[in-house]
């Protein structure tokens, strides 16, 4: 058997650290090592690392936690794989400079559904012949940041692919402040958050007489779990820091 890899879980108290803590059980190459309070003083954090000794820090708190997560992770030498969105596009390339610098693996995903990723790069390719596009994300009503990180990845794989163009008609105008959704690089993303979902996204095309609809449903967090573990064993050989689990994908 390969190496065992210790695993701790920032967050493990929650519905996607939960998930987290029984994929770990099932698989006799991860040890997990425990819940780490990130809730706690600074020193009261510092000494459960220390005491844990993980090799990777599996991160599902809150956008607030993420980037003080990886500062510790920094200086506890623990390679952080990350499902929480809500870093700023400099805080990003912050951790991208100071990991590469420590020679230290670390994954950001948006989503960890291998389908999700799959829709990701269907919608890039399809980007480039059919380039009016708008982006549905769906999602259970306890999410706090909108649109989801998973759309801005997808609508940034579309954009550095799709050739420039505003789309709509130039003289619209919206009724209701907001009633097309957010605008990005010329096309729409809108955000739905009911009670009952989980997560969602679907990306729709329209070209002269016909449409194309690319669409992912995670129907509960199991989902996310063979992306997690895929993860956890990839940033183990990896000295930087990579953001979306595309990467990892052919």
């Amino acid at each position: 058997m390969d190496k065992q890899i210790r695993v701790a879980v920032a967050g493990a108290n929650g519905r996607m650290g939960q998930e987290v803590v029984k994929m770990l059980a099932q698989d006799d190459q991860l040890i997990f090592t425990g819940n780490l309070d990130t809730r706690l003083a600074a020193d009261e954090v510092n000494k459960q690392m220390e005491e844990m000794k993980p090799d990777v820090l599996v991160d599902f708190t809150t956008p607030h936690s993420v980037y003080k997560n990886m500062e510790l992770c920094l200086a506890h030498g623990v390679r952080p794989v990350v499902g929480t969105t809500g870093l700023t596009p400099e805080q990003l390339q912050e951790m991208t400079e100071r990991f590469k610098e420590a020679g230290l693996g670390a994954i950001i995903a948006p989503n960890f559904a291998i389908g999700a990723i799959l829709c990701m790069k269907f919608a890039a390719m399809a980007a480039k012949y059919m380039p009016h596009v708008e982006i549905i994300e769906l999602h259970h009503d306890r999410k706090l940041d909108a649109p989801s990180g998973t759309a801005l990845k997808t609508a940034e794989m579309i954009a550095a692919v799709r050739q420039e163009l505003k789309q709509g008609h130039p003289e619209e105008t919206e009724t209701i402040p907001g009633a097309r959704g957010a605008e990005y690089e010329g096309f729409r993303i809108h955000s739905v958050r009911l009670p009952g979902m989980v997560a969602h996204q679907e990306v729709l095309f329209g070209a002269t007489g016909q449409t194309l609809s690319i669409r992912h449903d995670s129907i509960n967090r199991e989902s996310f779990m063979p992306g997690v573990n895929m993860a956890i064993k990839a940033v183990m050989n990896m000295d930087g820091l990579i953001y979306g689990l595309e990467h990892l994908i052919d």
